[in-house]
């Protein structure tokens, strides 16, 4: 892998917050792939020889831009080989959309199906570089929160997975699942991490999933932070709670090391 240069935030997402976290690449790895699907995936990990366990890293709505890469390094620098696939620029350029409706008419395009493949070439691509295959998770947020969730019923090779504000029910759409008609598939323990002021998934809606989990028998399980609104670990938003934020950053290492993914460092910092 090569040193790559990051790319922006998404234009759409809006303007950029002076709370934004720079994590340090000393000591890494990084760089871009093409997996065999043809779809662009940001790889990074520590530079010490031997494998590294893995984390599957699922980007939110506004693409694979800055926020998720530096996420990415955050997560390698805890001894991780992290691998972050983009799963939407075959539809169209996510961050150069120039506004939410310009952003939407994207994702529109997009097939859980061909996501959950792109995800499949991501995890085996990563025991090329390193990757440790017997000791894997997931993690996403917003729209990879959801992907988390789907995911998580859909491979049972990955260990633990931790999804981030995905949305749990919505529109039905022909090509699209939703992670509530999933709850009784969901194969590895999943903690979902929810904001109980989030606007657009409203905690009636959380509870009724947690809900469907326990009915299902699913070894998941949800935990809201009140006050916190969606996005709440977005650096680079208004939406951005530094006191959720790390809380539930902190739970997910934890999750993490009781799993025997790996130990990581358990606070975000501006390293």
């Amino acid at each position: 892998m090569e040193d790559d240069e990051k790319p922006l935030f998404t234009r759409a997402a809006g303007g950029v917050s002076s709370s934004v976290i720079k994590t340090s690449n000393t000591g890494l790895n990084t760089g871009s792939i093409t997996l065999p699907c043809g779809d662009a995936a940001f790889i990074v990990r520590p530079k010490q020889e031997g494998n590294c366990p893995v984390i599957l890293l699922a980007h939110e709505i506004f693409g694979l831009h800055e926020l998720i890469l530096d996420l990415a390094h955050h997560l390698a620098r805890g001894g991780y080989l992290v691998i972050a696939p983009d799963y939407v620029s075959r539809y169209g350029d996510i961050v150069a959309a120039s506004s939410i409706d310009a952003l939407r008419l994207i994702i529109v395009q997009a097939s859980d199906d061909m996501t959950l493949k792109i995800f499949d070439k991501a995890f085996a691509s990563a025991a090329y570089d390193g990757g440790d295959l017997h000791r894997v998770a997931m993690t996403g947020f917003c729209w990879g929160g959801h992907v988390a969730w789907l995911y998580g019923a859909y491979n049972g090779r990955i260990h633990a997975f931790v999804a981030w504000y995905g949305r749990p029910d919505g529109e039905r759409a022909p090509k699209n699942y939703w992670p509530i008609d999933l709850a009784g598939q969901v194969q590895a323990p999943t903690p979902g991490l929810y904001g109980g002021a989030d606007p657009t998934i409203l905690r009636e809606l959380i509870v009724k999933f947690q809900d469907q989990l326990y009915k299902n028998g699913a070894p998941a399980q949800i935990k809201i932070y009140d006050g916190a609104p969606h996005g709440f670990c977005a650096d680079y938003r208004e939406t951005y709670r530094s006191d959720a934020e790390q809380k539930a950053w902190s739970e997910m290492c934890a999750f993490f090391k009781r799993h025997n993914v790996y130990d990581v460092k358990s606070i975000r910092s501006r390293l």
